[in-house]
Protein backbone atom coordinates (compact mmCIF):
# COMPACT_ATOMS: atom_id res chain seq x y z
CA UNK A 1 0.00 0.00 0.00
CA UNK A 2 1.35 3.40 -1.01
CA UNK A 3 1.40 6.33 1.42
CA UNK A 4 -1.64 8.55 0.95
CA UNK A 5 -3.56 11.53 2.26
CA UNK A 6 -7.34 11.26 2.10
CA UNK A 7 -9.41 14.43 2.31
CA UNK A 8 -13.10 14.54 1.33
CA UNK A 9 -14.60 17.48 3.24
CA UNK A 10 -17.55 18.11 0.91
CA UNK A 11 -20.83 17.94 2.83
CA UNK A 12 -23.26 15.73 0.92
CA UNK A 13 -27.02 16.15 1.35
CA UNK A 14 -28.62 13.24 -0.48
CA UNK A 15 -32.16 12.26 -1.39
CA UNK A 16 -35.58 13.43 -2.45
CA UNK A 17 -36.51 17.06 -1.85
CA UNK A 18 -33.07 18.22 -0.71
CA UNK A 19 -33.48 21.43 -2.77
CA UNK A 20 -35.50 22.90 0.09
CA UNK A 21 -32.37 22.88 2.27
CA UNK A 22 -30.16 24.84 -0.14
CA UNK A 23 -30.82 28.33 1.19
CA UNK A 24 -30.38 27.39 4.84
CA UNK A 25 -27.17 25.46 4.20
CA UNK A 26 -25.61 28.24 2.12
CA UNK A 27 -26.53 30.86 4.71
CA UNK A 28 -24.85 28.74 7.40
CA UNK A 29 -21.75 28.67 5.18
CA UNK A 30 -21.68 32.47 5.18
CA UNK A 31 -23.29 33.17 1.82
CA UNK A 32 -25.16 36.44 1.33
CA UNK A 33 -25.12 36.92 -2.46
CA UNK A 34 -25.03 33.83 -4.67
CA UNK A 35 -23.99 33.39 -8.30
CA UNK A 36 -26.41 30.71 -9.56
CA UNK A 37 -24.53 29.05 -12.41
CA UNK A 38 -26.13 26.65 -14.89
CA UNK A 39 -26.03 25.38 -18.47
CA UNK A 40 -28.86 25.35 -20.98
CA UNK A 41 -32.59 25.48 -20.47
CA UNK A 42 -33.10 22.03 -18.95
CA UNK A 43 -32.93 23.23 -15.34
CA UNK A 44 -35.61 25.77 -16.20
CA UNK A 45 -37.82 23.28 -18.07
CA UNK A 46 -37.73 20.77 -15.23
CA UNK A 47 -38.50 23.42 -12.62
CA UNK A 48 -35.28 22.73 -10.73
CA UNK A 49 -33.99 26.29 -11.08
CA UNK A 50 -37.26 27.62 -9.63
CA UNK A 51 -36.85 25.34 -6.60
CA UNK A 52 -33.28 26.56 -6.09
CA UNK A 53 -34.27 30.22 -6.33
CA UNK A 54 -37.22 29.70 -4.00
CA UNK A 55 -34.96 28.15 -1.36
CA UNK A 56 -32.43 30.98 -1.63
CA UNK A 57 -35.16 33.60 -1.40
CA UNK A 58 -36.78 31.94 1.60
CA UNK A 59 -33.42 32.00 3.37
CA UNK A 60 -33.06 35.71 2.68
CA UNK A 61 -30.18 35.35 0.23
CA UNK A 62 -29.81 37.53 -2.84
CA UNK A 63 -28.66 36.01 -6.10
CA UNK A 64 -27.67 36.64 -9.70
CA UNK A 65 -28.19 34.10 -12.49
CA UNK A 66 -25.47 33.14 -14.95
CA UNK A 67 -26.49 30.46 -17.45
CA UNK A 68 -25.14 29.20 -20.73
CA UNK A 69 -22.35 26.77 -19.84
CA UNK A 70 -21.50 24.45 -22.74
CA UNK A 71 -19.94 20.98 -22.60
CA UNK A 72 -16.17 21.16 -22.08
CA UNK A 73 -16.48 24.54 -20.27
CA UNK A 74 -14.76 27.30 -22.22
CA UNK A 75 -12.23 29.75 -20.82
CA UNK A 76 -13.80 32.69 -22.66
CA UNK A 77 -17.12 32.02 -20.89
CA UNK A 78 -15.37 31.54 -17.56
CA UNK A 79 -13.82 34.99 -17.98
CA UNK A 80 -17.34 36.43 -18.34
CA UNK A 81 -18.35 34.70 -15.13
CA UNK A 82 -15.40 36.15 -13.27
CA UNK A 83 -16.28 39.64 -14.49
CA UNK A 84 -19.92 39.19 -13.50
CA UNK A 85 -18.99 37.83 -10.08
CA UNK A 86 -16.77 40.83 -9.38
CA UNK A 87 -19.35 43.33 -10.61
CA UNK A 88 -22.13 41.75 -8.58
CA UNK A 89 -19.93 41.22 -5.50
CA UNK A 90 -21.02 37.60 -5.06
CA UNK A 91 -19.60 35.63 -2.16
CA UNK A 92 -20.75 32.13 -3.11
CA UNK A 93 -21.16 30.19 -6.38
CA UNK A 94 -23.87 27.55 -6.71
CA UNK A 95 -23.48 25.25 -9.72
CA UNK A 96 -26.80 23.75 -10.85
CA UNK A 97 -25.92 21.09 -13.40
CA UNK A 98 -23.38 18.41 -14.27
CA UNK A 99 -19.61 18.25 -14.57
CA UNK A 100 -19.21 21.06 -17.08
CA UNK A 101 -21.26 23.50 -15.00
CA UNK A 102 -19.42 22.50 -11.83
CA UNK A 103 -15.99 22.84 -13.43
CA UNK A 104 -16.95 26.23 -14.85
CA UNK A 105 -18.07 27.33 -11.37
CA UNK A 106 -14.83 26.11 -9.83
CA UNK A 107 -12.75 28.02 -12.39
CA UNK A 108 -14.77 31.20 -11.84
CA UNK A 109 -14.12 30.80 -8.13
CA UNK A 110 -10.37 30.47 -8.76
CA UNK A 111 -10.41 33.69 -10.76
CA UNK A 112 -12.42 35.56 -8.14
CA UNK A 113 -10.34 34.52 -5.14
CA UNK A 114 -6.88 34.82 -6.70
CA UNK A 115 -7.32 37.62 -9.21
CA UNK A 116 -5.51 35.41 -11.72
CA UNK A 117 -6.62 33.75 -14.94
CA UNK A 118 -7.53 30.11 -14.08
CA UNK A 119 -5.62 29.02 -17.18
CA UNK A 120 -2.43 30.17 -15.46
CA UNK A 121 -2.83 27.18 -13.14
CA UNK A 122 -4.27 24.66 -15.63
CA UNK A 123 -1.51 25.24 -18.18
CA UNK A 124 1.37 24.98 -15.70
CA UNK A 125 0.17 22.27 -13.32
CA UNK A 126 0.25 24.71 -10.43
CA UNK A 127 -2.60 25.68 -8.14
CA UNK A 128 -3.73 28.51 -5.86
CA UNK A 129 -2.41 28.83 -2.33
CA UNK A 130 -4.04 26.55 0.23
CA UNK A 131 -5.96 29.42 1.86
CA UNK A 132 -7.31 30.76 -1.45
CA UNK A 133 -10.73 29.14 -1.64
CA UNK A 134 -13.88 30.66 -3.08
CA UNK A 135 -16.93 28.80 -1.71
CA UNK A 136 -18.68 26.65 -4.29
CA UNK A 137 -21.75 24.45 -3.89
CA UNK A 138 -23.42 21.99 -6.26
CA UNK A 139 -26.94 20.91 -7.16
CA UNK A 140 -26.17 17.86 -9.29
CA UNK A 141 -28.20 16.95 -12.41
CA UNK A 142 -25.98 14.36 -14.13
CA UNK A 143 -24.23 11.37 -12.58
CA UNK A 144 -20.89 11.27 -14.36
CA UNK A 145 -17.90 13.49 -13.70
CA UNK A 146 -17.79 13.26 -9.91
CA UNK A 147 -16.79 16.93 -9.83
CA UNK A 148 -19.31 17.47 -7.03
CA UNK A 149 -16.84 15.97 -4.55
CA UNK A 150 -13.52 16.07 -6.39
CA UNK A 151 -10.47 18.31 -6.21
CA UNK A 152 -10.34 18.36 -10.00
CA UNK A 153 -11.39 21.10 -12.42
CA UNK A 154 -11.08 20.53 -16.19
CA UNK A 155 -11.51 23.46 -18.57
CA UNK A 156 -10.97 24.13 -22.29
CA UNK A 157 -8.96 27.08 -23.57
CA UNK A 158 -10.89 28.23 -26.62
CA UNK A 159 -8.79 31.41 -26.90
CA UNK A 160 -5.89 29.60 -28.57
CA UNK A 161 -5.58 27.40 -31.65
CA UNK A 162 -5.87 24.47 -31.42
CA UNK A 163 -8.07 24.40 -28.34
CA UNK A 164 -6.46 22.75 -25.32
CA UNK A 165 -8.24 20.93 -22.50
CA UNK A 166 -6.43 20.72 -19.15
CA UNK A 167 -7.20 20.66 -15.48
CA UNK A 168 -6.44 22.13 -12.08
CA UNK A 169 -5.98 19.58 -9.30
CA UNK A 170 -6.12 21.22 -5.89
CA UNK A 171 -8.09 21.23 -2.64
CA UNK A 172 -8.93 24.85 -3.47
CA UNK A 173 -11.52 23.68 -6.02
CA UNK A 174 -13.29 21.04 -3.94
CA UNK A 175 -16.95 22.05 -3.35
CA UNK A 176 -18.08 22.81 0.19
CA UNK A 177 -21.52 21.23 -0.18
CA UNK A 178 -23.34 19.05 -2.72
CA UNK A 179 -27.10 18.52 -2.96
CA UNK A 180 -27.77 15.15 -4.60
CA UNK A 181 -31.35 14.29 -5.54
CA UNK A 182 -31.48 11.31 -7.93
CA UNK A 183 -34.86 12.52 -9.24
CA UNK A 184 -33.02 15.39 -10.93
CA UNK A 185 -31.37 12.83 -13.26
CA UNK A 186 -34.59 11.17 -14.46
CA UNK A 187 -34.70 13.30 -17.63
CA UNK A 188 -31.08 12.68 -18.65
CA UNK A 189 -31.03 11.08 -22.11
CA UNK A 190 -29.98 7.46 -22.62
CA UNK A 191 -26.83 8.56 -24.42
CA UNK A 192 -25.76 10.98 -21.69
CA UNK A 193 -26.67 8.39 -19.05
CA UNK A 194 -24.36 5.98 -20.86
CA UNK A 195 -21.60 8.58 -21.02
CA UNK A 196 -22.00 9.08 -17.28
CA UNK A 197 -21.79 5.36 -16.56
CA UNK A 198 -18.54 5.16 -18.51
CA UNK A 199 -17.06 8.21 -16.78
CA UNK A 200 -17.89 6.81 -13.35
CA UNK A 201 -16.27 3.50 -14.27
CA UNK A 202 -13.19 5.20 -15.69
CA UNK A 203 -12.59 7.29 -12.58
CA UNK A 204 -12.60 4.02 -10.66
CA UNK A 205 -10.67 1.90 -13.16
CA UNK A 206 -7.90 4.47 -13.61
CA UNK A 207 -7.23 4.12 -9.91
CA UNK A 208 -7.46 0.31 -10.10
CA UNK A 209 -5.11 -0.72 -12.92
CA UNK A 210 -2.13 1.55 -12.33
CA UNK A 211 0.96 -0.60 -11.87
CA UNK A 212 2.42 -3.06 -9.42
CA UNK A 213 0.94 -1.32 -6.38
CA UNK A 214 -1.15 -3.45 -4.03
CA UNK A 215 -4.03 -2.29 -1.85
CA UNK A 216 -6.59 -5.05 -1.49
CA UNK A 217 -9.10 -3.00 0.50
CA UNK A 218 -9.24 -0.13 -1.98
CA UNK A 219 -9.48 -2.61 -4.83
CA UNK A 220 -12.37 -4.44 -3.18
CA UNK A 221 -14.20 -1.14 -2.67
CA UNK A 222 -13.58 -0.28 -6.33
CA UNK A 223 -14.84 -3.67 -7.50
CA UNK A 224 -18.05 -3.32 -5.49
CA UNK A 225 -18.63 0.12 -6.96
CA UNK A 226 -18.01 -1.11 -10.51
CA UNK A 227 -20.40 -4.06 -10.17
CA UNK A 228 -23.09 -1.83 -8.67
CA UNK A 229 -22.68 0.70 -11.49
CA UNK A 230 -22.74 -2.07 -14.08
CA UNK A 231 -26.11 -3.32 -12.88
CA UNK A 232 -27.66 0.04 -12.01
CA UNK A 233 -26.58 1.31 -15.42
CA UNK A 234 -28.55 -1.39 -17.17
CA UNK A 235 -31.65 -0.53 -15.16
CA UNK A 236 -31.31 3.23 -15.64
CA UNK A 237 -30.92 2.86 -19.40
CA UNK A 238 -34.06 0.72 -19.61
CA UNK A 239 -36.06 2.57 -16.94
CA UNK A 240 -34.88 6.20 -16.67
CA UNK A 241 -37.14 7.01 -13.71
CA UNK A 242 -36.02 4.09 -11.53
CA UNK A 243 -35.05 5.88 -8.34
CA UNK A 244 -32.79 3.21 -6.86
CA UNK A 245 -30.77 2.81 -10.05
CA UNK A 246 -30.37 6.57 -10.43
CA UNK A 247 -29.46 6.85 -6.74
CA UNK A 248 -26.75 4.21 -7.12
CA UNK A 249 -25.28 6.00 -10.13
CA UNK A 250 -25.39 9.39 -8.40
CA UNK A 251 -23.64 8.22 -5.24
CA UNK A 252 -21.15 6.20 -7.28
CA UNK A 253 -20.36 9.31 -9.32
CA UNK A 254 -19.30 11.06 -6.13
CA UNK A 255 -17.40 8.15 -4.61
CA UNK A 256 -15.58 7.34 -7.83
CA UNK A 257 -13.79 10.69 -7.93
CA UNK A 258 -13.35 11.75 -4.29
CA UNK A 259 -10.30 9.44 -4.13
CA UNK A 260 -11.86 6.81 -1.85
CA UNK A 261 -11.25 4.03 -4.37
CA UNK A 262 -7.67 5.16 -4.92
CA UNK A 263 -6.34 5.25 -1.36
CA UNK A 264 -2.93 3.58 -1.30
CA UNK A 265 -2.79 3.42 -5.09
CA UNK A 266 -0.77 5.27 -7.72
CA UNK A 267 -2.71 7.89 -9.67
CA UNK A 268 -1.75 8.62 -13.28
CA UNK A 269 -5.02 8.74 -15.32
CA UNK A 270 -3.40 8.00 -18.69
CA UNK A 271 -6.66 7.39 -20.56
CA UNK A 272 -8.14 10.71 -19.43
CA UNK A 273 -4.98 12.34 -20.74
CA UNK A 274 -5.43 10.52 -24.04
CA UNK A 275 -9.08 11.56 -24.29
CA UNK A 276 -8.90 15.24 -23.35
CA UNK A 277 -7.20 16.28 -26.61
CA UNK A 278 -9.82 14.34 -28.58
CA UNK A 279 -12.76 16.28 -27.11
CA UNK A 280 -10.73 19.50 -27.17
CA UNK A 281 -10.22 19.23 -30.94
CA UNK A 282 -13.74 17.85 -31.49
CA UNK A 283 -16.08 19.69 -29.12
CA UNK A 284 -19.01 17.51 -30.24
CA UNK A 285 -17.42 14.35 -28.83
CA UNK A 286 -18.66 13.65 -25.31
CA UNK A 287 -15.95 12.86 -22.79
CA UNK A 288 -17.59 9.57 -21.79
CA UNK A 289 -17.86 8.47 -25.41
CA UNK A 290 -14.18 9.17 -25.98
CA UNK A 291 -13.29 7.14 -22.89
CA UNK A 292 -15.44 4.17 -23.93
CA UNK A 293 -13.41 3.95 -27.14
CA UNK A 294 -9.94 4.59 -25.75
CA UNK A 295 -9.95 2.70 -22.43
CA UNK A 296 -10.43 -0.83 -23.86
CA UNK A 297 -7.76 -0.17 -26.49
CA UNK A 298 -5.35 1.20 -23.88
CA UNK A 299 -6.09 -1.79 -21.63
CA UNK A 300 -5.37 -4.23 -24.44
CA UNK A 301 -2.10 -2.42 -25.20
CA UNK A 302 -0.77 -2.34 -21.60
CA UNK A 303 -2.29 -5.47 -20.04
CA UNK A 304 0.89 -7.50 -20.67
CA UNK A 305 2.60 -5.36 -18.03
CA UNK A 306 0.03 -6.26 -15.35
CA UNK A 307 -1.66 -9.53 -16.32
CA UNK A 308 -2.63 -10.51 -12.73
CA UNK A 309 -4.50 -7.25 -12.08
CA UNK A 310 -6.31 -7.21 -15.42
CA UNK A 311 -7.26 -10.88 -14.94
CA UNK A 312 -8.48 -10.10 -11.41
CA UNK A 313 -10.60 -7.26 -12.80
CA UNK A 314 -12.05 -9.57 -15.46
CA UNK A 315 -12.93 -12.22 -12.91
CA UNK A 316 -14.32 -10.06 -10.11
CA UNK A 317 -16.11 -7.35 -12.12
CA UNK A 318 -16.91 -8.85 -15.52
CA UNK A 319 -17.61 -12.42 -14.29
CA UNK A 320 -15.02 -14.05 -16.54
CA UNK A 321 -13.87 -17.51 -15.36
CA UNK A 322 -10.24 -17.45 -14.20
CA UNK A 323 -7.86 -19.37 -16.42
CA UNK A 324 -5.05 -20.03 -13.97
CA UNK A 325 -2.85 -21.62 -16.63
CA UNK A 326 -3.30 -18.70 -19.03
CA UNK A 327 -4.41 -15.64 -17.05
CA UNK A 328 -3.73 -13.46 -20.08
CA UNK A 329 -6.77 -15.08 -21.68
CA UNK A 330 -8.89 -14.05 -18.71
CA UNK A 331 -7.50 -10.51 -18.89
CA UNK A 332 -8.38 -10.23 -22.57
CA UNK A 333 -11.82 -11.75 -21.99
CA UNK A 334 -12.48 -9.05 -19.39
CA UNK A 335 -11.64 -6.30 -21.86
CA UNK A 336 -13.97 -7.85 -24.44
CA UNK A 337 -16.73 -8.17 -21.82
CA UNK A 338 -16.33 -4.48 -20.97
CA UNK A 339 -16.61 -3.54 -24.64
CA UNK A 340 -19.78 -5.61 -24.97
CA UNK A 341 -21.23 -3.83 -21.97
CA UNK A 342 -20.41 -0.43 -23.44
CA UNK A 343 -22.14 -1.45 -26.66
CA UNK A 344 -25.13 -2.71 -24.66
CA UNK A 345 -25.63 0.70 -23.03
CA UNK A 346 -25.25 2.51 -26.35
CA UNK A 347 -21.65 3.66 -26.10
CA UNK A 348 -19.11 3.63 -28.97
CA UNK A 349 -16.07 1.34 -28.92
CA UNK A 350 -14.43 2.28 -32.24
CA UNK A 351 -12.73 5.46 -33.44
CA UNK A 352 -14.99 5.58 -36.49
CA UNK A 353 -18.03 5.79 -34.20
CA UNK A 354 -16.59 9.05 -32.87
CA UNK A 355 -16.26 10.30 -36.44
CA UNK A 356 -12.46 10.11 -36.27
CA UNK A 357 -10.35 8.91 -39.20
CA UNK A 358 -6.65 7.97 -39.34
CA UNK A 359 -5.75 11.18 -41.14
CA UNK A 360 -6.58 13.07 -37.92
CA UNK A 361 -4.40 10.95 -35.63
CA UNK A 362 -1.20 12.94 -36.04
CA UNK A 363 -2.86 16.20 -34.99
CA UNK A 364 -4.39 14.59 -31.90
CA UNK A 365 -1.13 12.85 -30.97
CA UNK A 366 0.79 16.09 -31.40
CA UNK A 367 -1.55 17.84 -28.98
CA UNK A 368 -1.48 14.91 -26.54
CA UNK A 369 2.33 14.74 -26.37
CA UNK A 370 3.12 18.47 -26.75
CA UNK A 371 4.71 17.87 -30.13
CA UNK A 372 6.29 14.60 -29.06
CA UNK A 373 8.11 16.17 -26.09
CA UNK A 374 5.89 14.96 -23.26
CA UNK A 375 4.78 11.31 -23.26
CA UNK A 376 1.72 10.19 -21.32
CA UNK A 377 2.76 8.35 -18.16
CA UNK A 378 1.33 4.84 -17.88
CA UNK A 379 2.81 1.36 -17.37
CA UNK A 380 5.30 2.63 -19.92
CA UNK A 381 5.70 6.09 -21.39
CA UNK A 382 3.17 6.53 -24.19
CA UNK A 383 4.78 8.52 -26.96
CA UNK A 384 3.54 9.05 -30.52
CA UNK A 385 4.24 5.47 -31.64
CA UNK A 386 2.53 3.91 -28.63
CA UNK A 387 -0.52 6.18 -28.89
CA UNK A 388 -0.82 5.43 -32.58
CA UNK A 389 -0.82 1.72 -31.71
CA UNK A 390 -3.60 2.29 -29.19
CA UNK A 391 -5.62 4.13 -31.81
CA UNK A 392 -5.13 1.16 -34.17
CA UNK A 393 -6.56 -1.18 -31.52
CA UNK A 394 -9.57 1.14 -31.23
CA UNK A 395 -10.38 1.12 -34.93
Amino acid sequence: MQNFTYCAPTKVIFGRGVESQIGTELRELGATRVLVHFGGGSVKKTGLLDKVIASLTEAGLSYVEFGGVEPNPKLSFIHKGIELGRAEKVDFILAVGGGSVIDSAKAIGVGLVTGNDPWQYASTGTHPERNEVFPVGVVLTISAAGSEMSNSDVITNDLITPWVKQGITSETVRPLVAFLNPENTFTVSKFQTGCGIVDIMMHTLERYVTGQDECDLSERIAEALLVSVREAGRVAIAHPDNYEARATLMWASSLSHNDLTGCGKIRKFPVHKLEHPVSALHDSISHGAGLSVLFPAWAQFVMKYDIPKFAQLANRVWDCPMDFDHPERTALAGIEAMKRYFTEIGMPTHMSELGLTPDEYDAIIDLTTKGGTRPVKSYIDLGPDEIRAIYALAE
